[in-house]
C-alpha cells in the first residue's frame, strides 16, 4: 500500500529548499552590494593616488596593493585611509578620532553617492554604517519651509508604520521636530512620539539636524533597541554627524548653484510698499555661515535716507553695510534661513527705520531670505497712548467750532454723559440744564468766564444723566483765537472725579474719627501721667531713716504718650526692716500705669507678712500672671535690716543694684530670677550683702542707661564709671547720673540712692 503522508513530506521538503535558495540569493545580493561599494571606494582611492603621484591607473593599483601588504590591512581599509588623508570633511575628521569607523563611513558614502533617492540612502546607511554602532533603524526627515517634516526615507521600520508617519504638520511635538526647532542634537529615552515608538519603549534614539549651506534641510533619526551607554553614545554621535552631512546632499541642490528664484523674488520685493532686502547665506572656507550677501535692494529702498547711512548694494555683505545687525537682527535672519520658520516682530528697535522702531518680517524663499520692515507710525502710537491715558484717567475732550457750530466729542465724553455715539452732543452753553440745581451758580459763573469774558475757567459740578445716575465732574475750557483776535473755537475737557469725591468724603469721616480717637488717647495719657505723679512725685529731697540717707529721682518720659510703668518704693515695715524696690512694667500708656500701681501696692502689702525677698518675688509673679489683663514686668526687691546692716535682695529680670564702697564700685551678682508674669512656677534666688558705714547702694530702671546705638553691657559699664566718680553728696551723685548717663530712648526713669551713715 502507498504511504498517504509522502506527498505532504515532499511538499514540506520543497518549501524548505525554496526558502534556503531565497536566503542564499539574499546573502549573495547583500555581498554583491558590499563588494560593489568596496570596489567604488578602492576606485576612488586609485583616483586620489593618480592625482597625488602623477602616475597611471595601473601604477596606482600596484601602489595600493603594496601599501596593503606592508601595513597588514585589506585593500579596502587602505583605500579608506587614502581617501581620508586626501579629503577634509566630517567623515575624515571622525575617522581620525575613530579609525575603526573609517571603512563603514566611506562605504556608506559610496553607497549614498550611488543611491538614486533618499529611500535608497536610508537602506545604505542601515546596511553599511549603522550595524557597527548597534543601531537597528534609521529615518531621514525632510524639513518643510513651514516647519513641517516629511519622511523622505527609512529603513528598519514596518511599511505600515512608515506609511502613518509620511507627514508631520508644524507644531506637533515630536523628537525630530524638537531637533529642527532647536537646531541641536537630542538624545531621547522617554516616550515622546516618533516613528516606531511604543509606550514603555526601552530603546534609545538620537535626532540630529542635517545642515546644508547653513540651512537645516532635515533631521536624521537613528534608533537602538536599548539605551546606549554614555561612552557608546559619544562615540556614535561623531559618526552620526558625518552621516547627517552625507544625507544632507541628497535633500538639496549644492549651494552656490544658480539662483533661479531670484528674479521672481526681486520682483516681489520691488512690488512691496515697504523697504526690503533679499539676502543669501555667505559661507566661510569651512562651510560655516559667515555673513549674508545682499542679492537685491528693493525699489522702495533705493534713494531712501537709510541707504545713505547704510550703503546696501547687490553683492555686498549685510554686516559690512549694517554692523548694527549684529545686535539681534542677524540672529533672527540666521534662524529663519536655517529653519525656514518665518519671523515677525512689532515695534522692534531698528536703526534702518526713520523712527528707530519698525515692524519687521523675515521669510525664507528657497536659498534666500526676504527682509521687509515698515516704519512704526509714531503719531498713531501716541494717539493710542493718549486714548488709553484718557480712559484710565476718565478724561474726555471736546471742541466747539465758533464759525460752523460743529461740536466734536471724544468717545469717552459720550460715556460720561451716558449717551450713545450716534446721539447729538450737548453744547457747552446748555451745560446748566444737565447740572444739579444746587450747582447752577457754579456752572453759570464758569460759562460767563469762558463764553462772555473769553478766559480760561474751571468748575466742579454734579452731572445729572438721562439714566438717573449722578456723576461728579470737573470741567475746564479755554477759547481759541485766530488772526485779528477772532474767536475760532472753545476747547476743553471733562474729568470724572466721582471716585475722588467719595474718597474725600470718606477721608473727612476718617479724619473726624481720628481726631476723636486722638482726643481720647490724649485724655488717657494725661490721666495716666496724673496717676503716675500722684503715686510717685518727682522727688529731689533727701530723707533719713534708721541710719540711712535715702534720695529718690523719678524722671517721667518727655512725651505724654510714652508714659510708662516704672515705679520705686521705700517704706519701713512693721518688722523695722526697710523695703527698697524699683520696677518696670512693659509698655506705655494707661495699661502700664495701672499695672505699675497694682504691682507696687501688691508688693508693699505682701512685704508686711515678713517674708523674704525671694518669696515676695514668687508671690508678685503669681499676681502678674493671674490679672485680668496679663502683663510682664521687671523688679528688684531688697530688705535692709538696720540692726545687722545686712541687705537681703532678689531680682525678677531686672538689672542688679550697684554697691559703691570707696574708692571702688561693683554690680551685685546676677542671681537667678526671671521676669514677672512670664512663668507661673518661676523660682527666684536671694542674695545677701553685708553693708558698711559710708556704703552707697544704687537701684535704677533701664530708662537711665538705654541707648539705641549701644548694647546694654556698654551702658552698664558707663553707668559704673560715672557712679564711682567723686560727689559732694548723695543728691549730687544722683543728679550727676541723670545728666551724664546719656540715655536716648525717652523712657521714664527711676533711681534710688541709699547711703549708710
Amino acid at each position: 500500500m502507498d504511504d498517504p503522508t509522502a506527498p505532504a513530506g515532499e511538499a514540506a521538503a520543497d518549501l524548505g529548499r525554496l526558502a534556503a535558495t531565497v536566503e542564499r540569493l539574499r546573502r549573495e545580493l547583500a555581498g554583491a552590494r558590499r563588494a560593489a561599494d568596496e570596489r567604488a571606494l578602492v576606485e576612488l582611492a586609485k583616483g586620489v593616488l593618480v592625482g597625488r603621484l602623477r602616475c597611471g591607473p595601473a601604477q596606482a593599483a600596484e601602489q595600493l596593493t603594496t601599501l596593503a601588504g606592508r601595513s597588514g590591512l585589506s585593500p579596502v581599509e587602505v583605500a579608506a585611509d587614502v581617501v581620508n588623508a586626501a579629503a577634509y570633511d566630517r567623515v575624515s575628521v571622525t575617522a581620525q578620532a575613530q579609525p575603526e569607523a573609517a571603512v563603514p563611513l566611506r562605504a556608506a558614502e559610496s553607497a549614498v553617492l550611488d543611491a538614486g533617492d533618499t529611500q535608497a540612502v536610508a537602506r545604505s546607511l542601515l546596511e553599511h554604517a549603522l550595524p557597527p554602532l548597534g543601531a537597528t533603524a534609521v529615518a531621514v526627515w525632510a524639513a518643510g519651509p513651514d516647519g513641517s517634516l516629511s519622511l523622505a526615507g527609512q529603513a528598519g521600520f514596518a511599511p505600515e508604520e512608515a506609511g502613518s508617519w509620511r507627514h508631520v504638520p508644524p507644531g506637533v511635538d515630536t523628537m525630530a521636530g524638537r531637533s529642527l526647532a532647536g537646531r541641536r542634537t537630542i538624545w531621547h529615552s522617554g516616550d515622546l512620539p516618533s516613528i516606531g515608538r511604543r509606550r514603555a519603549d526601552p530603546g534609545g534614539r538620537v535626532t540630529m539636524p542635517m545642515t546644508r549651506g547653513g540651512r537645516v534641510v532635515g533631521v536624521l533619526e537613528v534608533c537602538w533597541p536599548y539605551a546606549p551607554e554614555a561612552a557608546d553614545a559619544s562615540r556614535a554621535e561623531r559618526q552620526i554627524e558625518a552621516l547627517a552631512e552625507l544625507c544632507a546632499h541628497t535633500l538639496t541642490a549644492p549651494p552656490g548653484g544658480p539662483a533661479s528664484d531670484l528674479p521672481e523674488l526681486a520682483g516681489l520685493a520691488d512690488a512691496l510698499p515697504d523697504p526690503a532686502l533679499v539676502l543669501r547665506a555667505s559661507m566661510d572656507a569651512r562651510g560655516g555661515l559667515a555673513d549674508f550677501e545682499v542679492r537685491h535692494v528693493s525699489r522702495r529702498l533705493r534713494g531712501a535716507p537709510a541707504l545713505e547711512a547704510y550703503p546696501f548694494k547687490a553683492g555686498g555683505l549685510l554686516l559690512e553695510a549694517f554692523p548694527q545687525a549684529a545686535g539681534g537682527l542677524f540672529g533672527h535672519v540666521e534662524r529663519v534661513h536655517a529653519t525656514g520658520e518665518p519671523f515677525r516682530s512689532e515695534r522692534m528697535p531698528l536703526a534702518l527705520s526713520m523712527t528707530g522702531v519698525a515692524d519687521v518680517s523675515l521669510t525664507r524663499h528657497g536659498e534666500n531670505v526676504l527682509l521687509v520692515w515698515r516704519d512704526h507710525d509714531e503719531d498713531a502710537r501716541l494717539a493710542g497712548l493718549l486714548e488709553h491715558a484718557q480712559r484710565l484717567g476718565r478724561i474726555a475732550g471736546f471742541e466747539e467750532n465758533s464759525a460752523t457750530g460743529e461740536i466734536t466729542w471724544t468717545a469717552q465724553l459720550y460715556a460720561l454723559y451716558g449717551l450713545s455715539p450716534g446721539e447729538p452732543p450737548v453744547p457747552l452753553e446748555r451745560l446748566r440744564e444737565h447740572a444739579h440745581p444746587d450747582d447752577g451758580v457754579t456752572v453759570g459763573r464758569f460759562l460767563r468766564t469762558v463764553l462772555h469774558h473769553r478766559r480760561f475757567a474751571a468748575a466742579a459740578f454734579r452731572l445729572r444723566r438721562a439714566d438717573g445716575m449722578a456723576r461728579h465732574l470737573r470741567v475746564v475750557a479755554e477759547p481759541v483765537f485766530g488772526p485779528g483776535g477772532r474767536l475760532m473755537a472753545v476747547r476743553g475737557a471733562y474729568q470724572d472725579i466721582s471716585s475722588q469725591h467719595w474718597t474725600e468724603v470718606a477721608l473727612a469721616v476718617t479724619r473726624d474719627q481720628l481726631a476723636h480717637s486722638e482726643q481720647e488717647s490724649a485724655e488717657r495719657n494725661l490721666l495716666a501721667l496724673r496717676l503716675q505723679h500722684a503715686i510717685m512725685p518727682p522727688s529731689h529731697g533727701t530723707t533719713r531713716s534708721d541710719g540711712l540717707r535715702i534720695a529718690v529721682r523719678y524722671r517721667p518720659a518727655q512725651k505724654d504718650h510714652l508714659v510708662g510703668g516704672d515705679w520705686y518704693d521705700v517704706v519701713t515695715l512693721p518688722s523695722r526692716q526697710i523695703l527698697l524696690s524699683v520696677g518696670d512694667v512693659a509698655g506705655h500708656g494707661m495699661e502700664a500705669a495701672t499695672g505699675m500701681v497694682v504691682l507696687r501696692n501688691a508688693l508693699r502689702g505682701l512685704a508686711a507678712t515678713g517674708a523674704g525677698p525671694a518669696r515676695l518675688m514668687s508671690w508678685l509673679n503669681l499676681v502678674a500672671c493671674h490679672l485680668a489683663d496679663p502683663m510682664t514686668a521687671t523688679a528688684v526687691c531688697g530688705l535692709y535690716d538696720p540692726a545687722t546692716r545686712v541687705l537681703t535682695w532678689a531680682r525678677a529680670g531686672h538689672l542688679p543694684p550697684i554697691l559703691l564702697r570707696e574708692p571702688d564700685g561693683r554690680e551685685l551678682p546676677m542671681i537667678k530670677g526671671p521676669l514677672l508674669g512670664a512663668f507661673p512656677d518661676a523660682a527666684y534666688e536671694e542674695g545677701r550683702v553685708q553693708l558698711r558705714a559710708d556704703d552707697t547702694l544704687l537701684l535704677y530702671t533701664d530708662g537711665l542707661i538705654e541707648r539705641r546705638d549701644r548694647n546694654l553691657r556698654h551702658a552698664q559699664d558707663r553707668l559704673l564709671a560715672i557712679a564711682t566718680r567723686g560727689a559732694a553728696s548723695l543728691d549730687d551723685r544722683l543728679d550727676d547720673l541723670l545728666i551724664h548717663c546719656g540715655s536716648d530712648t525717652d523712657d521714664d526713669t527711676c533711681l534710688i540712692g541709699v547711703q549708710l551713715t
